[in-house]
């Protein structure tokens, strides 16, 4: 059995192929987007944010010295109070460090299993983007061969064997 559309309207059909068209430009805009984000992404995470903490260790590693040697110098002091206080911002620098090393080495772990995790995601865009830039517009192809098509057939005069239709004149008086 062939398949049947029953179209009311070309009006409508216009609308869509236009829809069409204009979904496929925001489409094809966010994917671009979506593309210059994961590059950004990446960029980010292997170059600034690693850069970051790095600078961070070193920052807070020498605040950590420091605070080490105010500790020494605290106890061959005679206030016993700052010692406390010393060993305190020691204990405070350490934790420091340890939470900058802690971010270093997300930042690395990130940064070597970016690709893997991202890679997928992206040639899951691409089929799609694949689709937007070749099926996408043999559809809009196809529906404006139907469009002329559906307006040639509606301006054709109807056969000759047909009889006229039935005016005003036609009709007998009442």
């Amino acid at each position: 059995m062939a398949q049947q559309a029953r179209v009311t309207s070309l009006d409508q059909l216009e609308y869509f192929r236009t829809s069409l068209i204009i979904f496929m430009g925001k489409a094809n805009r966010a994917l671009d987007q979506v593309a210059d984000e994961v590059k950004r992404t990446r960029y980010w995470l292997q170059n600034e944010q690693r850069t970051v903490w790095e600078t961070q260790v070193k920052r807070r590693q020498k605040l950590l010295d420091q605070a080490n040697q105010e500790l020494i110098s605290a106890r061959f002091s005679e206030f016993k109070d700052s010692l406390a206080v010393q060993q305190m911002a020691v204990r405070k620098a350490k934790a420091a460090v340890q939470e900058a090393e802690e971010k270093l080495l997300k930042v690395k772990t990130w940064s070597r299993n970016f690709d893997h995790e991202a890679d997928p995601r992206v040639r899951k865009l691409e089929s799609l983007r694949h689709f937007l830039e070749v099926d996408m517009p043999k559809a809009i192809a196809y529906l404006s061969q139907t469009q002329r098509t559906l307006e040639d057939y509606t301006e054709r005069s109807a056969p000759a064997d047909t009889p006229p239709p039935i005016t005003d004149i036609d009709l007998p008086p009442p």
